[in-house]
């Protein structure tokens, strides 16, 4: 009988121990879920100081449409199809607005000679012309890369002329004009009163004359859908 006794209070320490054993595996595993709670916590707060770090420093666009013509050297054009604007940025502050007018065919990017839309797309100006029959005008460098590769691997564009807008594009000069994207995009005068040109952009007179300018060859101009 002590025998037994002795065997069965073996057992239950041996039981007990055991239970030890596992009570404190789970007690370090809760514990070692808060530290990982933890963790996420600190990585969450600190994307958010990064974020708002961030909005900090992103520059905050002024507006100023009273500075003087002579006074805008180095602008950047951002027209915007479907707000039917033209905006003129300098230095972060916003100096011009102006309404324009597109081609007859204006939703979606340009594709072809005729289709009457109005290119897409981040271009520059390549020449500016005093005497247009539109008055004056700014041409854009339309053709560029994504247009001509979109048409090259499309099989409408020959190996030649893509590979002369590709220069075109890398020598920041006048892209060829004469292949079945079609060119001479310009902004020009006119009016901006509808969209009626064959895929140019089109100024009122005056604003056309003020946006002649203060633009040169080499302005960057985004145009955006």
């Amino acid at each position: 009988m002590a025998y037994r006794a002795s065997c069965k209070r073996i057992y239950v320490l041996f039981v007990i121990g055991v239970l030890s054993i596992l009570l404190s595996g789970c007690s370090m595993q809760k514990s070692g879920s808060k530290v990982e709670r933890t963790h996420a916590d600190k990585a969450k707060t600190a994307q958010a100081q990064s974020g708002q770090q961030s909005a900090r420093e992103k520059p905050v666009l002024r507006v100023d449409y009273l500075t003087p013509t002579n006074a805008i050297h180095s602008p950047e054009l951002y027209v915007y199809k479907e707000k039917r604007r033209l905006y003129v940025i300098q230095s972060d502050v916003l100096v011009r607005d102006y309404p324009i007018g597109l081609g007859f065919n204006p939703v979606g990017d340009k594709e072809r000679e005729g289709d009457g839309r109005t290119p897409e797309g981040d271009f520059f100006i390549c020449m500016k012309n005093a005497s247009s029959r539109f008055i004056k005008s700014l041409g854009l460098s339309y053709p560029d890369k994504k247009h001509a590769e979109r048409a090259f691997f499309a099989g409408t564009l020959t190996p030649i002329e893509f590979r002369d807008i590709l220069i075109a594009y890398e020598r920041r000069s006048t892209p060829p004009w004469n292949t079945i994207l079609g060119g001479k995009i310009f902004i020009h005068a006119g009016g901006a009163h509808k969209d009626w040109t064959e895929g140019c952009i089109a100024l009122y007179n005056s604003d056309m004359e003020e946006l002649f300018q203060i633009s040169d060859v080499g302005t960057r101009v985004s145009v955006r859908p």
